[in-house]
């Protein structure tokens, strides 16, 4: 039973295979991976633009702090010229924990701007193999048509495209069933010119009076034959006797001499 299972199972993949490659258009898979190609890209492109985005928030936070930070050093100095030296401890104590921030944004700036320029350089490189492949996919599709276009016509002049066969299977059945009446129709006079069938018109002959019109006719054709070998031979065709020599025609008296003028 397992034996059997596994057979069938073989046999519908076998079909179902052989279905699709029937089904399958390569200029509309080529299409679809160039755009599945093409989406890719543009994810791609939309990380770079992420990243630079996020590097320049950093950029703006690090120019703030670091206006801050300039800020409090320039407050520091007043205080500690103004003999005040706890205000002076102050804003320096305060500048110090900017300067951390700064340094941690510095950090992530890099990190940033290093990850920006690897996704850059990954989406030129992506670009280049989308664009190679948009022109591998039209020659391929170019070429493929040129070879559909040329196996259909060279189809149609040997006849086997589905078509063509439709057609030479018509011109067949017409051929057949002409042949068919013609022998029909031959059979059906043979048969009404030997009685067989009646003429319902009256205008089919027996087989009596066809021989009679058949002798008559060559009867006809043997006067006619005589007629004209007295006209070439100058004379008068006479009647053959029955049971004797055929008579001469008679021979011109005065038969001109070509050879004298």
């Amino acid at each position: 039973m397992s034996g059997v299972m596994k057979r069938m199972g073989m046999i519908f993949r076998a079909k179902a295979n052989k279905a699709l490659d029937r089904a399958e258009d390569p200029r509309e898979t080529l299409d679809y991976s160039y755009q599945k190609q093409v989406e890719l890209l543009q994810k791609v492109r939309r990380g770079v633009a992420d990243v630079a985005t996020s590097r320049k928030r950093l950029e703006l936070q690090l120019t703030q702090l670091q206006g801050q930070s300039a800020k409090l050093e320039e407050q520091g100095r007043k205080a500690l010229a103004l003999g005040r030296e706890d205000l002076a401890r102050e804003a320096l104590t305060r500048r110090s924990a900017l300067q951390q921030q700064v340094s941690d944004l510095e950090t992530q700036h890099r990190t940033l701007q290093g990850e920006e320029e690897k996704l850059t350089l990954a989406s030129q490189r992506l670009q280049a193999k989308v664009d190679a492949f948009r022109t591998k996919k039209e020659t391929i599709k170019a070429t493929y048509t040129a070879a559909q276009a040329q196996t259909r016509i060279g189809e149609a002049f040997s006849g086997i495209s589905e078509e063509m066969g439709d057609v030479g299977m018509a011109i067949q059945r017409a051929e057949d069933k002409t042949a068919q009446l013609q022998a029909r129709a031959g059979a059906i006079d043979e048969l009404l010119a030997s009685g067989a069938l009646d003429d319902p018109t009256g205008m089919a002959k027996d087989d009596i009076t066809a021989e009679l019109d058949r002798l008559s006719s060559g009867s006809d054709v043997e006067l006619e034959l005589q007629r004209m070998k007295a006209e070439l031979s100058g004379g008068t065709a006479k009647p053959a006797i029955e049971g004797g020599a055929p008579s001469q025609s008679a021979q011109p008296q005065d038969r001109p001499d070509f050879h004298k003028r």
